[in-house]
Order: C-alpha cells, then sequence, then structure tokens
C-alpha cells in the first residue's frame, strides 16, 4: 500500500505555506530540486497534480487543497504525539514581528518566554510598524506578529491597551503663535492618524514637519527640541517627557495590542503554542506607571 509518510507531508505544508518552491526549500532546509522530487513523489502516490506553478509562484490545484487539510493535521497529530512522549518541546523557526514602540517595553519579556518554554526553536525578529508587518503577514514572510488596532470593533481581539501620548524634550514648550511643530511615523500608522485626527477635532493648528517610519527617528527630532511626537507610554525614553494634555495637545486614544499569524491557513502547532505563550505573557505585565 502507497503511504505518505510525515517528512513529504511536512514538504508540501512548507510548499503551501511559502507560494514557492524555493521559500519551501530554505523553510525546511532542502535544495529546491529536492524538493522538487518530494512533490513528484506525493504526485505520483496520490495520483495527480497537487499544485500548479505561476508566474507569482505555486498554487494548489483542488486535489491538493484537499490534500491540504489532511497534511495539517496529520503533522500536527505527529508533532503532539512526539512532544507529549518525549517531553522536549518543539523544534524549528518562527518569523516573529514587532512594532518599534513595543520593542523596549514587550519584546525582551516576550523573546524570554519563548526561549525558556521552546529552547530548541529558532527566533527570527523583524521590528516595523504595523501596516508593514501586516503585509509580511499576508504574503507569509511572517508567522507571528505583535501588532497594534485601533479601538472601534477590535475588542475581541485586544489582549492589553496602551495609552498614546504626546512627548517632547525638557526644554520643549508649545508655540504661543504659529502652528505647532509635530513629528510622526508614516501616514498608515494608527499613531500618526490619531494625532492628526484629535488636533483637527480640537481645531489646533498644527504643521507635520518631519515622518519618520523608524521610531530611533522621531526620537531624535523630539530631543533637538523642535518638534513634538506621539508614543505608546511604554516607549517613551527617561530623557523625554510626557506633555500634558491641554488646550494645544488635545487627549489621544489608547490603542490595542494584539498577537495575529497569517489568517489563510491553520496555524502549525509551533506558531499556535508561541501565540498562546506570547498572550499569557502580554496579559501578565504591569502596566506602565503614568
Amino acid at each position: 500500500m502507497l503511504q505518505l509518510d510525515f517528512d513529504l507531508l511536512r514538504t508540501f505544508v512548507a510548499i503551501a505555506d511559502a507560494g514557492s518552491l524555493t521559500r519551501a526549500a530554505a523553510e525546511v532546509g532542502r535544495t529546491q530540486s529536492a524538493i522538487s522530487m518530494q512533490l513528484k513523489r506525493i504526485e505520483e502516490i496520490v495520483d495527480g497534480a497537487v499544485l500548479v506553478r505561476t508566474a507569482r509562484g505555486v498554487e494548489l490545484t483542488s486535489r491538493g487543497d484537499r490534500l491540504l487539510s489532511h497534511a495539517r493535521s496529520l503533522v500536527r497529530a505527529h508533532d503532539e504525539a512526539l512532544v507529549d512522549v518525549t517531553g522536549r518541546g518543539l523544534t524549528g523557526s518562527i518569523r516573529l514581528g514587532c512594532p518599534e514602540d513595543y520593542c523596549t517595553e514587550f519584546l525582551p519579556v516576550v523573546l524570554r518566554a519563548i526561549a525558556a518554554q521552546h529552547p530548541r526553536v529558532a527566533l527570527e525578529v523583524v521590528c516595523a510598524p504595523t501596516p508593514l508587518l501586516e503585509k509580511m503577514l499576508d504574503a507569509r514572510r511572517l508567522d507571528v506578529a505583535l501588532v497594534s488596532l485601533a479601538p472601534e470593533g477590535n475588542s475581541e481581539r485586544v489582549i492589553r491597551w496602551e495609552d498614546l501620548v504626546w512627548i517632547a524634550s525638557r526644554d520643549f514648550y508649545p508655540p504661543s503663535d504659529g502652528p505647532l511643530q509635530i513629528a510622526l511615523s508614516v501616514p498608515e500608522t494608527l499613531d500618526h492618524q490619531a494625532a492628526r485626527r484629535a488636533l483637527e477635532c480640537a481645531n489646533v493648528s498644527y504643521r507635520v514637519a518631519y515622518e519618520s517610519v523608524s521610531k530611533d527617528g522621531l526620537l531624535a527630532i523630539v530631543r533637538a527640541g523642535i518638534a513634538v511626537a506621539v508614543l505608546t507610554r511604554g516607549a517613551v525614553p527617561a530623557d523625554l517627557r510626557i506633555m500634558p494634555v491641554g488646550e494645544m495637545l488635545p487627549p489621544l486614544p489608547h490603542v490595542g495590542i494584539a498577537v495575529v499569524s497569517y489568517s489563510g491557513t491553520v496555524d502549525s502547532l509551533l506558531v499556535e503554542s508561541v501565540k498562546e505563550l506570547m498572550t499569557r505573557t502580554l496579559k501578565t505585565i504591569s502596566p506602565p506607571s503614568s
């Protein structure tokens, strides 16, 4: 009787998730020719094509879709059994994304928790704004990410809430005349949108004098004493001050933090385990003092 062993099934899941033989080969640590040979063997066993090559990579056939559902279940059951019997924890690699605002307060704690529970898992960390992390998840270039969410319509997904605050250098004071100079992240980010919306609702005259995709870039501008910026409370460095809310600086909303993965597939055992661990860890971190 023909059989699909777990090595073939794991390779097939990697191809389906990566959408490319080249990326799948890197994921499982084999050459592309070896992956192609495994794919050929799979198609011989199931008696038909499981994917088609396109200009953008590969796409599953209807037969491949049916096989993928079974392959995920079997690989997951195999991994769960191995972990349970050996007690050695999971192996593999995780590509984890995190906004820069959370790199100081949350990321070290999360990484320590993952390393303690899954010492044989290799971690690759990407720090970038939430919109970019979401694109990387959709492109399957990340496995899991911390992201910021707007308060509206996301309460069920949010693990914890973080305050947005105005920050400035110690010697900065809002101008008595002329527009308020502000430094913001890129327009797609929640902090950029929240700051502009708050200022416009309060009829405050302002000018977006600086934009930076990098938190370090924003902090350099603020430290120069030439503009105010917006960060989450826990990301504010000790040498800068949180500005009091007033006539020139209206209240800002809070943002939600969620742990998300690629929405197009069922998570692997490793990704699900890491997501659950990240969620538990984030819930235990004390909020920053006001």
